[in-house]
C-alpha cells in the first residue's frame, strides 16, 4: 500500500516535442536521440542516445549521456539555467523546462513538463559509452591544438565562474606561449575550422565579431565538454618555458 501510494505521489511528466506529448515512467528511463525513445531526427550529427530522463532519490533528473553535444536548460519559472555538458545531470525544477542543442547545422527544442521537486547541486555523473554506429563530431586534437584552447581558458579554468571578459586577446594569448601572432592565428583558424565542421556555433561570423566571438564560444564549448580541464593548466607553463617566456 505504501509503494502504491509513493508510486502515485510521483508528479506527471512527459515531453512536448513538435506538438507531439511522449509520457515518461518513473520505472524506467527515457532516451532522447536520432535512435531512442524520443527520435528526434536521423541527423548523423545527434547521439544516438543523447539525453536521458529518469527518476532517481525521488527527483526528476535530466541527463547528457553523450560524449561531445551540450545542451541549454531553462526552467524560467525557477529562474534557473544551465548548460549540461557530457555526462552531467540537473535535477528538473517546477512546471515547464526548455532543453535547445544543435547537432551539426541543425537546431533542436523540446519542453520537458514535470512536477514540483527542489532544486539541488550535484556533481556530474558519467555515463558508460555506447556502442554502435559513430555519431560524427568528436573532436581530435593535436598538442598545439589543445594547447592554444587551454591558454584562451586559463582564467575561466583558473577560477570558477569566471566570464567572458577574461579571455585574452589573441595577441596576449601567443605572448603567454610565446608563439608569434602569425602562428597562434593559423591554428586558431584550424581549430575553428574543426568544430565548425561538427556543428559547433560561432566558430564563423561576420566581419569585425569574428576575432573576438569565436575565441569566447570556443571557450564555453570546450570546458562545458571538458575538452579541456583545470588539470591541463600545467602544459602553458611548459611551453613558455621551452619558447624561453
Amino acid at each position: 500500500m505504501l509503494a502504491q501510494q509513493a508510486e502515485r505521489s510521483i508528479p506527471e511528466t512527459f515531453v512536448d516535442y513538435c506538438g507531439e506529448r511522449f509520457t515518461v515512467s518513473p520505472d524506467e528511463p527515457f532516451h532522447i536521440g536520432r535512435e531512442a525513445d524520443l527520435d528526434v531526427d536521423d541527423n548523423p550529427y545527434l547521439h544516438r542516445k543523447f539525453l536521458m530522463l529518469h527518476h532517481d532519490e525521488g527527483l526528476w533528473w535530466l541527463s547528457n549521456v553523450g560524449s561531445h553535444l551540450s545542451a541549454g536548460v531553462v526552467a524560467g519559472d525557477a529562474g534557473f539555467q544551465a548548460t549540461l555538458a557530457p555526462g552531467a545531470r540537473v535535477p528538473l525544477v517546477s512546471g515547464v523546462t526548455a532543453v535547445v542543442f544543435s547537432a551539426g547545422p541543425t537546431t533542436y527544442e523540446l519542453d520537458i513538463h514535470s512536477g514540483t521537486t527542489p532544486l539541488v547541486t550535484v556533481e556530474p555523473s558519467v555515463e558508460p559509452t555506447l556502442s554502435g554506429e559513430t555519431t560524427i563530431g568528436v573532436v581530435s586534437l593535436t598538442e598545439s591544438q589543445k594547447l592554444l584552447i587551454v591558454v584562451l581558458a586559463e582564467e575561466v579554468l583558473r577560477r570558477n565562474g569566471t566570464g567572458a571578459s577574461s579571455i585574452p586577446s589573441s595577441a596576449q594569448a601567443a605572448r603567454r606561449l610565446g608563439w608569434s601572432i602569425t602562428k597562434f592565428n593559423r591554428k586558431l583558424d584550424n581549430v575553428c575550422d574543426k568544430f565548425d565542421q561538427i556543428g559547433v556555433s560561432g566558430m564563423r561570423g561576420g566581419s569585425g565579431r569574428l576575432a573576438s566571438n569565436r575565441r569566447v564560444k570556443l571557450v564555453e564549448y570546450a570546458v562545458a565538454s571538458r575538452l579541456v580541464t583545470r588539470s591541463d593548466l600545467p602544459l602553458i607553463d611548459a611551453e613558455a618555458k621551452i619558447n624561453g617566456v
